[in-house]
């Protein structure tokens, strides 16, 4: 593929939505934190949150693609041998019922809720919700500036979550996402450990189970069917996120490693990855204005985003939020 289109982000800086419409006011009493500035930082656990980890003895592995479907502007090669070291990782992306347990304990307001909106797939919101949209980025026109959209309203002020407590919690800024490590006393995954992880223990594959996207007419992952972004058949058997567990695990025990949701890495991003990084627990750690995510998501399509591959990659201001972008979790061992 020549050039990188992507379907799946969009930031928070490509657009500049109407200073009259007037934010999402959350449904719990709590104290929010001026739209510049940040909350303050949790206080740590006393419990963590419970995660079902998967322990990594770590070790070597080839890490990117010199594939021809990949995207050589994502930086995604050269391919190469690099050693990560033992750490765990959470078998799936933190869910919605997860996040509202910190939120209910920390009273934790996210960026989408201090910015008043957040960026909605159009195919999602109700007709009313469209209705009111007033701009766009001109990019990627099919997501949505819907105020009042937040993790609990992931579609805007006229949904809910009450039946997705086991799906990932989206609308979660990079900073949300280090809000809650530090709750938990957990971390990000590097995105060496992300990509060796999501291999699944198997070498230079496509994705986390093979080479072949559907095996024996299965679908392993959620992505987009279709003709993006107009029609999705779901065959898959979803057209928005799954549960966490939707899909069979791969080799390590990670469940939905590839589609669903984009997860953040700890890492800055930089197309420069592979050839900036160290090939020991490879970290980029130059500070840029984005921050990496892997996986793909429920909208990846062959035909535009092809980026649920375990090699592909991409990335986002830290302070934006999509209806798509959720995280997985990691620590040391």
């Amino acid at each position: 593929m020549e050039h990188n289109k992507s379907c799946c982000a969009a930031s928070r800086e490509a657009v500049s939505p109407s200073p009259s419409a007037a934010p999402h006011e959350p449904e719990v009493a709590r104290s929010t934190a001026p739209s510049a500035q940040a909350s303050p930082p949790p206080t740590p656990a006393s419990q963590p949150p419970d995660h079902l980890w998967i322990e990594l003895g770590g070790g070597s592995y080839r890490m990117g693609t010199d594939d021809p479907d990949g995207f050589p502007a994502d930086g995604e090669g050269p391919s190469r041998e690099v050693e990560v070291g033992p750490f765990r990782i959470a078998a799936h992306a933190v869910t919605n019922a997860q996040f509202a347990r910190f939120v209910e304990a920390t009273g934790y307001v996210t960026e989408a809720e201090r910015f008043g909106w957040s960026y909605v797939f159009h195919l999602l919101a109700s007709e009313e919700t469209r209705q009111a949209v007033a701009e766009v980025p001109q990019q990627t026109p099919w997501w949505l500036t819907v105020h009042g959209a937040y993790w609990a309203r992931p579609e805007g002020p006229d949904s809910h979550i009450e039946d997705r407590a086991d799906h990932p919690v989206v609308h979660i800024s990079w900073h949300d996402a280090m809000a809650y490590c530090d709750y938990a006393g957990v971390r990000l995954p590097t995105e060496a450990e992300w990509e060796f992880a999501a291999r699944g223990g198997l070498a230079g594959r496509r994705y986390p189970w093979g080479d072949e996207l559907k095996q024996d007419g299965i679908h392993h992952c959620n992505i987009w069917q279709g003709r993006f972004p107009i029609k999705n058949s779901a065959s898959d058997g979803y057209v928005g996120t799954a549960p966490v567990d939707a899909f069979p695990p791969n080799g390590y025990g990670l469940y939905n490693v590839a589609g669903n949701v984009w997860e953040w890495c700890a890492d800055y991003w930089s197309p420069a990855y592979h050839r900036e990084t160290s090939a020991v627990r490879p970290y980029y750690s130059r500070p840029t204005d984005r921050r990496s995510m892997r996986g793909g998501s429920y909208l990846c399509h062959r035909s535009y985003c092809n980026r649920y591959r375990v090699a592909a990659r991409s990335s986002n201001t830290p302070d934006s939020s999509t209806g798509n972008c959720g995280f997985r979790v990691a620590a040391d061992c």
